[in-house]
């Protein structure tokens, strides 16, 4: 009978032994924190990262790419990582996972209950509390602790009297109390699951998304005093790079950029202004500047984005030919929002056909619908040809509509990289599309005005070394302030 139970005291202490082997690799555990994927910034690989690496990251920022891509982009945030489930870290995570949830429910349904895995997750998840709150609620901090403390929670199991559901509800009002409006869905749903297992599952998962929103809100605070201290970074950078590497070796392509635009201008800030603007439709047989490298994904995009908008007014002016389009505006209106859809993909020349023959489908069924909501007979087979026609001629970028309104456009951009800070109104023919319009030279206004704080004293140095054998240009340091106060206003992302 003795060895009976031994036999039996020592399998409960490998169980138990085991037991306290298993993890969840929460995100709380001081060996597995949560991690986040900071997006690729210079073409390398992303970067993974754990909350305190990104407070880190951010109070002392080295990475000048890291630095140039927070200033220039409203839209970079960190993104939730989670291993492939094909790779062998995924893999083991869900082993892991599954084991930890499998086993709390195994201990629950035990009679009497075992609460060792209960205890453990519920430390686990104080853990986790420091991660979602500011230095300044420690008063909070400290309630967390002392209602989620180890040895009182032990006692309560000891005696019995643990309600370990209690303890998921007040987690759960906490998590109310403290995350942001947008996870309020969330936390109602938490409180709709009546298995307190899957509860705390959701809890855990809940308080990854808050860590996820109090990083991206790190994120946010840096960033304006990133985007006010990244130009001078940037310039000390290249001070030291011209200093150190530079050599006789030069920025040919840079200088070629520049000097191509002496022709018809007067001031070494006409020059500079004239190269910026060629960077949205820049030659395919010259190579980029060297300076702008880092942006030049950047520019090709907005260059598209130029291209889709001069596309989207070419085909509702094309449109406007039939009555019924171009005397109701809400029907206008509504074209112009479909034909924006349709081309949002066209990245690309070899993509130009595909999207004008499903914008002229387009056109065609939506006139023929306008006109029979009015009783009015479909268009004729010689009116759909002429239509046809004229749309498909917009694969050419020489085509007469195509033309007139790419120089529109061009002379709207001229106009609105000086203007100081305001924004003219949308040229004729772009007005149904003036929020994506505003949005697309906000864009380039705040691409050039970086990188003309950045570079403009090199930029004069390249031009002025050319002088003596070029047309003469007015005096650069009178010039070089138009350009400057003109895009400063535009510098904050």
């Amino acid at each position: 009978m003795d060895a009976k139970q031994n036999s039996n005291e020592v399998q409960q202490q490998k169980e138990k032994n085991n037991d306290a082997n298993l993890r969840t690799d929460s995100e709380s555990s001081t060996d597995s924190m949560t991690r986040f994927l900071l997006p690729s910034v210079d073409g390398s690989p992303p970067k993974v990262v754990t909350m305190d690496e990104v407070a880190s990251m951010f109070k002392n920022l080295k990475n000048m790419e890291l630095a140039h891509e927070i200033a220039l982009n409203p839209e970079f945030k960190l993104q939730p990582y989670e291993p492939p489930m094909d790779s062998l870290e995924g893999r083991i995570k869900t082993m892991v996972h599954k084991a930890f949830w499998d086993l709390l429910r195994q201990q629950l349904e035990r009679q009497p209950p075992s609460y060792d895995q209960a205890i453990r997750l519920l430390g686990e998840i104080k853990e986790d509390f420091p991660q979602l709150l500011s230095a300044k609620n420690a008063s909070l901090l400290g309630r967390i602790n002392a209602a989620l403390d180890e040895g009182l929670i032990r006692q309560q199991a000891e005696r019995g009297v643990l309600d370990f559901r209690s303890y998921a509800n007040f987690v759960i009002n906490l998590l109310a109390s403290m995350c942001s409006p947008a996870r309020d869905e969330t936390v109602a749903k938490l409180r709709e699951i009546e298995d307190v297992v899957d509860t705390f599952r959701g809890i855990l998962e809940m308080m990854s998304l808050m860590k996820l929103d109090m990083a991206n809100f790190l994120l946010a605070i840096a960033r304006s005093d990133i985007a006010a201290n990244s130009v001078e970074y940037e310039k000390q950078k290249f001070s030291t790079y011209l200093r150190e590497f530079h050599g006789n070796a030069g920025f040919p392509a840079t200088e070629d950029w520049l000097n191509r635009h002496r022709a018809g201008c007067n001031s070494t800030d006409d020059i500079i202004y004239k190269a910026y603007m060629q960077l949205l439709d820049y030659p395919a047989d010259k190579q980029f500047p060297e300076l702008l490298s880092i942006d030049k994904e950047r520019f090709e995009g907005l260059s598209w984005r130029g291209q889709r908008l001069i596309l989207c007014a070419s085909l509702i002016s094309i449109a406007q030919g039939v009555p019924v389009i171009s005397q109701r505006r809400e029907n206008r209106v509504k074209l112009a929002r479909q034909l924006d859809i349709l081309v949002q993909h066209v990245k690309q020349q070899d993509q130009i056909d595909a999207a004008i023959a499903s914008c002229n489908e387009q056109i065609r069924a939506f006139i023929n619908e306008c006109l029979a909501s009015e009783q009015a007979p479909p268009m004729s087979d010689a009116q759909q040809a002429q239509l046809q026609s004229q749309i498909q001629q917009l694969a050419n970028k020489t085509s007469p509509v195509r033309a007139l309104m790419a120089n529109r456009l061009d002379g709207f951009v001229r106009v609105a990289l000086r203007s100081n800070g305001n924004i003219p109104p949308p040229p004729a023919g772009f007005a149904d599309f003036e929020e994506e319009l505003v949005a697309f030279i906000a864009s380039f206004r705040r691409l050039v005005s970086y990188n003309h704080a950045v570079f403009k004293e090199y930029f004069i140095q390249l031009l002025d070394k050319q002088r003596s054998s070029v047309e003469p240009v007015a005096d650069v340091a009178g010039s070089s302030g138009g350009l400057a106060s003109g895009l400063a206003q535009t510098a904050k992302p």
